[in-house]
């Protein structure tokens, strides 16, 4: 009977001990990056210039700013999804690093025209229309529909418009690296991950 009785009582204290164990936490859902170069971008300005100052810490916080503010304003006015653009400038410049052919006083965020040694790229009188020139080459390859604001990309005409709908159509068009959709898609999970992780 007492054999009976300490094996109930020691069941019951298993049953509740673990009864009463927190469940595990779900781990976080993973992200979702958008797959189009048109379509709205879900980085606010501020995430945006925090996420660049992170990555490179020699910007200054109000210069990354007003710059995620350009990218915002020319993406939204041409329909161009504002955080494929801001994540293909960080690959492209290094998190603005730069440190090949183009140079920071070029405004050229996108290696426009750069080809090779002497052939170093466009330059752009001011940041807004070294973005203006990115978003709109964006928008050629993405679309047959016209621009709304004044050209500021001197390459737009060289581009065959609409043949690059998605970030991996870009792979062998902007860029002959074969890896270029996917660095710009890791880009953005960084950058996503980020905005999900601060609170602004």
């Amino acid at each position: 009977m007492k054999r009976a009785f300490c094996f109930g009582s020691l069941f019951l204290i298993v049953f509740l001990f673990y009864s009463c164990k927190t469940p595990p936490k779900a781990p976080p859902p993973s992200v979702i990056i958008p797959q189009t170069i048109l379509g709205s971008g879900k980085a606010s300005r501020n995430v945006m210039a925090a996420f660049l100052t992170q990555a490179n810490p020699s910007v200054n916080a109000k210069d990354a700013l007003d710059f995620a503010a350009l990218y915002i304003e020319e993406a939204g006015a041409e329909g161009v999804n504002h955080d494929v653009a801001f994540a293909q400038m960080c690959v492209e410049t290094g998190f603005l690093n730069f440190g090949g052919l183009v140079t920071p006083d070029m405004h050229n965020y996108c290696g426009l025209g750069s080809i090779g040694p002497g052939t170093p790229g466009e330059r752009f009188p001011s940041p807004r229309m070294g973005v203006r020139a990115q978003i709109q080459h964006l928008k050629a390859y993405a679309t047959n529909a016209p621009l709304n604001k004044e050209l500021a990309d001197p390459r737009y005409h060289l581009v065959k418009r609409g043949s690059a709908s998605s970030i991996d159509d870009l792979a062998g068009k902007w860029a002959a690296d074969p890896d270029y959709a996917k660095k710009i898609k890791r880009v953005l999970t960084r950058l996503y991950t980020f905005r999900r992780n601060v609170s602004f």
